[in-house]
């Protein structure tokens, strides 16, 4: 009995130990994974929008048409104090979870680029969707979320019709297509509001 006890404070101590240790590495690294992922935005809204000046987080005018995805950040992109789009922070759900993308939406009614900024699926199938290395169109080099660019917001955004899907990702190519077209929409419709065509 003695044994035990001994053994259940040892492993008491090393539990506890071991929160400790994880605990701190945890509050000293928190800082700079914030710094990174707020740097990985800012990349991203620049590729998004290269000659844009300033983006300008917003927090009403644009609100989801669909119910699966959700908005968390809007941002009014201006060049030269001249609107010249809306980039848009959404989750939507997908095969293995919650996948996230930022889009941008310029005045002129187009998709200027969507960036797949985190996504749970499969890898070597769905994960595919953010990867600069998987072709839909190999000879023209167009990467399954490059096909979005220049994409107007009014089309269908119908995988197999005019989203080519994710070979064996069915599931992950709807839910960017569907997240892409709510983006659209949304960004769409708040650029109208302002003149915006």
């Amino acid at each position: 009995m003695r044994n035990m006890l001994k053994l259940g404070l040892i492993l008491a101590i090393y539990a506890t130990v071991a929160c400790v240790g994880l605990a701190f590495v945890y509050a000293g690294t928190k800082t700079v994974i914030a710094e990174r992922q707020k740097t990985d935005l800012a990349t991203a809204l620049k590729d998004l929008f290269p000659s844009a000046d300033d983006f300008k987080e917003i927090v009403d005018g644009v609100t989801s048409p669909d119910p699966t995805v959700s908005f968390n950040n809007i941002y009014m992109v201006t060049a030269n104090g001249t609107t010249v789009g809306i980039a848009v922070r959404a989750v939507g759900k997908s095969y293995g979870g919650p996948i996230t993308i930022l889009a941008g939406v310029d005045t002129q009614r187009k998709i200027t680029g969507v960036k797949i900024l985190e996504n749970k699926d499969t890898p070597g199938l769905g994960a595919n969707a953010a990867s600069p290395a998987y072709f839909v169109d190999r000879a023209a080099g167009t990467t399954f979320y490059g096909q979005f660019d220049g994409k107007s917001i009014d089309d269908r955004f119908e995988v197999k019709g005019d989203v080519t899907a994710i070979t064996a990702s069915t599931i992950t190519s709807k839910a960017v297509s569907g997240v892409v077209k709510a983006i659209g929409k949304a960004a769409g419709d708040r650029l109208a509001a302002e003149g915006g065509k």
